[in-house]
């Protein structure tokens, strides 16, 4: 059963029959029979499957949860037995936004698998949303207000975001001294899924201020937005975190500081389960305990 489980993880993850077969060395015949086996079993349907596609139907979400809980509690289980309580090892998958990941959260990784030996890290950097359930994600960093209820969430703290851009664009354009000032700006956007960020927040008088904003540019890569701002082609919303060593250096320069715009909140969010594995409880333990030190120094 529990090889059946680890098999329709594999489908939901690779989004295919074939390609979950690839992975684990199993024939297209054998991984569609051990998935009716699944299905009869249960009597659910648990995907839903075109010619091009799978898609998990609600019964098939629940039964992947479920099937991620029980396979971390075997594993955890084996660990426990095997190797004693303190050791640590296996495979980790994470996501986590693009600047944020390689300038924070890669150093901590990289000392977190020299303690480790046995851990294996699977990085997966975007500035986009990922289903943690679908693609096997043991947990993602994201700013934003926390509001999915069928996650969990670890708070790290409020990071500070700011307006800047290099000297030569400021030169050139002029320094804006209010947020109106940017409707005459180029500003670079960044794209989520539910849309361009073109509302730019601020603090006016003590009131919240908010401004549209336009221009040229427009991307779902955080890193892409902090070259095109350092290339000089416009100014930019971004975490100080991001941005912290170039104004250091005043290859960028904050504008509008006394309109700050309002923090932004940092997570660590996570599916709901019983028993994580202790290597990702204490990935995730490390990663908050040293974003919340260096949220606190900046």
């Amino acid at each position: 059963m529990l090889e059946n489980l680890k098999l329709f993880l594999m489908i939901v993850e690779k989004g295919s029959l074939s390609a979950a077969g690839r992975e684990l060395g199993l024939s297209p015949a054998s991984v569609s029979e051990r998935l009716m086996m699944l299905e009869a079993y249960y009597k659910a349907t648990f995907l839903t499957r075109t010619t091009r596609s799978l898609s998990l139907t609600d019964e098939g979400r629940v039964f992947a949860e479920g099937a991620r809980r029980l396979l971390a509690e075997a594993d955890e289980l084996e660990s426990h037995i095997r190797s004693g309580t303190q050791k640590i090892s296996g495979p980790i998958k994470i996501t986590a936004p693009v600047d944020l990941g390689q300038t924070r959260v890669v150093p901590i990784l990289d000392r977190f698998l020299a303690q480790h030996p046995d851990v294996t890290i699977d990085l997966n950097l975007t500035d986009s949303f990922v289903d943690l359930v679908s693609q096997g994600i043991d947990f993602a960093i994201r700013y934003g207000k926390f509001s999915n209820t069928t996650l969990k969430a670890k708070p790290i703290g409020e990071n500070r975001r700011l307006i800047c851009g290099s000297p030569n664009y400021l030169h050139h354009r002029g320094i804006p001294l209010h947020p109106d000032d940017l409707l005459h700006h180029e500003c670079i956007m960044m794209r989520f899924m539910q849309g361009i960020d073109r509302i730019w927040s601020f603090q006016a008088n003590g009131a919240p201020y908010a401004v549209s904003v336009n221009g040229q540019r427009t991307t779902n890569n955080g890193q892409l937005i902090k070259q095109w701002a350092l290339q000089g082609q416009g100014l930019c919303k971004k975490s100080i975190w991001d941005v912290q060593a170039d104004l250091a250096a005043g290859r960028l320069v904050e504008v509008l500081a006394p309109y700050a715009l309002s923090p932004t909140a940092l997570h660590i969010v996570y599916p709901p389960a019983r028993v994580q594995p202790r290597r990702v409880a204490r990935l995730i333990d490390v990663i908050v305990q040293e974003l919340a030190i260096n949220n606190a120094e900046d």
